[in-house]
């Protein structure tokens, strides 16, 4: 079975490939050669029907949907797909099966013509066209393909991971809505006029409310890998650089990164059995190998967000101020402070080495901290 990345990847080249020759290749052609490879990839058993059903139909006379991925025997996700080349804006395409699926009693609905993907909460207490999750173009943002569809996959569709995004996508949506609002330019809002005038009481309420009608004010919602409004942007104030207020914080993100190229795709090991040589390199053989310089930045993707971290001459990792004795203790941190200290444990559970990225000081290289190791290992620990 194709990893995820890998059959996403496949995809890309199968549709560049069609374009090139100018084919439709219709419904049946998309599922088999688009849809059911990632289907797979994300652990779902195509050849089971106690896990993936075609054309799923709750009573015999329904029409059918044209995949059910069920758990337990139970539909958790239905998936209708249409030709490559079908355009997803129809309306009737979402509507008829957000609306099978709410009768159905299915949460999920997936949209796809094998290019783009979107993804629904038929449940969703909002008109139709609020009930979308997220939609992406797999030859347009591979990286943002890969995010949205894991969480697609058996695993975290048994974890209900995509339940706890959306719901913080939810609020954020109408939290961002009401900014807007009190922000949207123009006439500002009497309440925020209001307000500021409570807490600056050296203006007077014309000053703010001319204060206001000048400000640029957009709003930036953390990503949370599909969890942000798709409009949303960074709340300033335009002002001359001289005139921002100094602030002191951990260093940006932005800082010193390597490319975006290099960061969301790290180069990983080839696949293959780990020797127990190998297994027993620890960070601190890397740093005497040479491969890892003690001060170094350590950088992680993850839930659409980079984290970063440094790496201490004693081989421990220094994540938000905390020192951590290994990168799989830094890595749950991580996941920690995402998630809150409820994180299951097999959520917690981290592959630090796999999960951290540095730069390899003897090439350059911006790789998994897994990478260098087996550098380490294939070279005698030299």
């Amino acid at each position: 079975m194709f990893e995820l990345e890998d059959a996403v990847k496949q995809c890309v080249e199968r549709l560049a490939r069609f374009r090139r020759q100018h084919q439709r290749i219709g419904e049946q052609n998309t599922k088999a050669g688009l849809i059911e490879p990632v289907i797979g990839a994300l652990g779902w058993d195509l050849f089971d029907l106690d896990e993936v059903h075609r054309e799923y139909r709750r009573r015999g006379a329904d029409n059918p949907v044209d995949y059910a991925l069920l758990m337990l025997r139970t539909p958790r996700l239905f998936i209708e797909a249409k030709g490559l080349g079908e355009n997803l804006d129809d309306p009737r395409w979402a509507n008829q099966t957000i609306s099978y699926a709410t009768v159905a009693g299915v949460e999920w609905v997936a949209l796809t013509n094998g290019a783009e993907w979107r993804v629904y909460n038929a449940h969703a207490p909002v008109p139709v066209e609020h009930k979308l999750f997220r939609a992406v173009r797999i030859e347009e943002d591979f990286e943002g393909a890969v995010e949205l569809l894991s969480l697609l996959s058996k695993e975290n569709m048994r974890d209900n991971r995509i339940e706890e995004l959306w719901k913080g996508y939810f609020v954020d949506r109408q939290v961002h809505a009401e900014l807007r609002e009190l922000f949207g330019g123009g006439e500002p809002a009497p309440e925020m006029v209001a307000l500021l005038a409570r807490r600056l009481a050296k203006l007077n309420r014309e000053e703010i409310r001319s204060s206001l009608v000048r400000v640029r004010a957009v709003f930036d919602f953390p990503s949370s890998n599909a969890g942000s409004p798709a409009d949303s942007v960074t709340s300033e104030p335009t002002m001359a650089p001289a005139d921002r207020p100094e602030t002191i914080a951990e260093p940006a993100l932005s800082e010193g990164l390597p490319s975006a190229s290099a960061l969301s795709r790290p180069r990983r090991p080839a696949k293959g059995p780990v020797s127990k040589e190998e297994r027993a390199i620890r960070t601190t053989d890397m740093i005497n190998a040479g491969r890892l310089r003690p001060g170094s930045r350590l950088y992680a993707k993850y839930w659409g967000e980079q984290h970063l971290a440094e790496l201490l001459p004693d081989g421990s990792i220094r994540y938000h101020g905390q020192a951590f004795s290994s990168p799989s203790a830094a890595g749950e941190a991580v996941k920690i402070r995402l998630h809150g200290s409820g994180i299951t444990p097999s959520r917690k559970a981290t592959d630090g080495l796999d999960f951290w990225s540095a730069e390899d000081a003897l090439t350059g290289e911006t790789v998994t901290l897994k990478e260098i190791r087996r550098r380490v290992a294939r070279n005698g620990g030299v």
